[in-house]
């Protein structure tokens, strides 16, 4: 990394990777602004507490006269300042390579991919080898509370990253995960997601195909033992294999998982292991951390101290607030894999409540019909349900656009109470009335859900 200081100017900035790397850049002393359209918390308030300032809106008198402009991949051709910058002929990066020019030619990057756990698996490793006094760099699609922030350049010797499969920019459409120059990778799981840049499951198999294929052969590949797709795409691997889960034959074998409402233990390596996380999918997530922590020669005793330790992550089923003995939980929930088992872990948490799942159809794959049989499986976990009108529903033709009305019939069905509200107003209003001391409400969205946690807990 270069130490001149620079300006760094990000288009999408409110993304919470690029916010967590424009407050890393902030941290290293460089200049930092940027400008989005959706600024809400918590990374308007994570931004405004380092003193970046952001502008509300895209306008081409936001560029900085000299900078090196940052895009993130929600930025389309038309937007203003995109354009003025183009017009300009003004020379623009990505975020990963931002990363990739700036920090980790000269490192050991460790890069956990997946359709589900990814963040909850980086920042687990990341506080590992913080926790184990080696001061590694990380970027992480959240914010972990061992951490403070979700990306930060330290004076280790390896970056610690969260590779996401979703497109690079508007220009590059490759998948994130392929500039982080891998030595480690880890594949949590393959499902079918991100149905508005990916036709089928075979094309995102592809792209991990091609991440695969850029491991060096000195590195090594963490793969899901019990996930098919996951053991499909490394078939051909030039770099080692080492298969971790749940089946018999799985080189890192998970036993022994017993959960209580406060935490789980579970042992791989012929060690018992304990996380104050629920679900079996997070005893999958820690596993891949520890398998990983223990390639790089970290004692298993100072694993297990991490891991005890750890304090989870903003918005993975982050408890919001108590009122008068109902809990509201926020969770950045959206596939229908990850709604079930976050589902189940909350019931493995408080065993004998009622509980409440509210759902915001936001991500470009459950705002379409891809899981509109899926989905009320999955929410039909709860003991009641409500479903919100799919967010920007104007972008999609209504022939391809998930039927939340439909999701709710289907639950109804069931004999679980689910209801159609149009927005948190609508769903705060009908829902309180129905609420009893006890009751936890699970929010899942992967936007700000028009603030129906803090409305929920005022009302």
């Amino acid at each position: 990394m270069t130490t001149s200081k620079l300006h760094f100017h990000f288009l999408g900035i409110c993304g919470t990777a690029m916010g967590s790397v424009a407050a890393m850049l902030k941290e290293l002393g460089h200049e930092v602004s940027g400008s989005d359209e959706n600024v809400y918390p918590p990374m308007s308030t994570f931004l405004a507490e380092r003193g970046i300032a952001i502008k509300e809106g895209y306008r081409p008198e936001n560029l900085p006269a000299n900078c090196i402009l940052v895009v993130g991949n929600t930025v389309k051709r038309g937007n203003p300042e995109l354009e003025a910058a183009m017009d300009a002929k003004r020379a623009y990066l990505s975020l990963p390579e931002t990363l990739k020019t700036y920090f980790l030619q000269p490192t050991h990057n460790l890069v956990v991919t997946g359709t589900h756990g990814k963040t909850t698996t980086t920042s687990l490793l990341a506080w590992i080898f913080e926790h184990s006094g080696l001061k590694p760099s990380y970027m992480i699609g959240g914010i972990p509370h061992n951490l403070g922030q979700g990306c930060k350049k330290q004076s280790g010797n390896h970056w610690i990253i969260e590779g996401d499969e979703y497109d690079t920019a508007f220009f590059d459409k490759r998948s994130k995960f392929i500039h982080y120059l891998p030595e480690l990778v880890i594949i949590n799981n393959i499902e079918f997601d991100h149905a508005d840049i990916y036709a089928n499951l075979d094309e995102i198999k592809k792209s991990f195909r091609q991440l695969v294929r850029i491991v060096p052969r000195n590195g090594m590949i963490l793969v899901n033992a019990d996930d098919a797709n996951a053991r499909d795409v490394v078939s051909n691997s030039p770099a080692p294999i080492l298969e971790v889960g749940l089946s018999a034959d799985a080189g890192v074998r998970i036993t022994d998982i017993h959960a209580t409402p406060t935490h789980q233990t579970f042992r791989v390596f012929n060690t018992e292991f304990e996380i104050p996380l629920h679900g079996v999918f997070n005893v999958r997530n820690a596993a891949m951390a520890i398998a990983a922590a223990h390639f790089y020669q970290i004692p298993f005793p100072k694993i297990a101290a991490a891991l005890k330790a750890f304090k989870g992550i903003k918005r993975r089923q982050e408890v919001r607030g108590e009122v008068n003995g109902v809990t509201v939980i926020d969770d950045f929930g959206h596939h229908p894999t990850a709604l079930r088992e976050t589902l189940q872990g909350i019931r493995q948490t408080y065993p004998k409540r009622r509980i409440w799942a509210l759902f915001e159809p936001r991500s470009n794959t459950t705002r379409r019909a891809v899981f509109q049989h899926e989905l009320p499986a999955a929410l039909a976990v709860a003991d009641g349900v409500f479903v919100a009108q799919v967010a920007k529903l104007e972008q999609i033709p209504a022939a391809d656009r998930l039927n939340p009305e439909q999701v709710v019939a289907d639950i109804a069905k069931t004999g679980i109470p689910a209801f159609y509200e149009k927005d948190a107003d609508a769903i705060v209003a009908k829902l309180k009335p129905l609420l009893k001391s006890g009751d936890v409400v699970a929010v899942f969205s992967n936007g700000g859900f028009g603030g129906i946690h803090q409305k929920l807990l005022a009302k």
